[in-house]
């Protein structure tokens, strides 16, 4: 038999190599938060933003929830046009 310059467990060699690099490629790594600036805590934009969050969540659930149900059900799926989407499926 002819020698060979690679060895029986060569393959697996490489495999763990290649196992090793996207270990550490794709592990996700520590991150901090980000630091506290009182400087803008008290904007006035971020203040009105928690202020305006719950009535936008309110209005989603308390109106348009319901409406985009009653709009998927006849009669009115017909009368508002609705056509159901289904990903990667062509309707006609």
């Amino acid at each position: 038999m002819k020698a060979t310059r690679f060895s029986a467990g060569y393959p697996l060699v490489v495999l763990a190599a290649v196992a090793a690099l996207l270990a550490v490629v794709f592990l996700p790594r520590a991150s901090a938060a980000d630091q506290y600036d009182p400087l803008e805590a008290g904007h006035p934009l971020r203040i009105a933003a928690y202020i305006a969050h719950p009535v936008g969540v309110l209005f989603d659930y308390a109106l348009m929830r319901p409406a985009f149900w009653i709009v998927q059900r006849e009669p009115f799926k017909t009368i508002f046009g609705y056509e159901s989407y289904t990903r990667g499926v062509e309707t006609e």
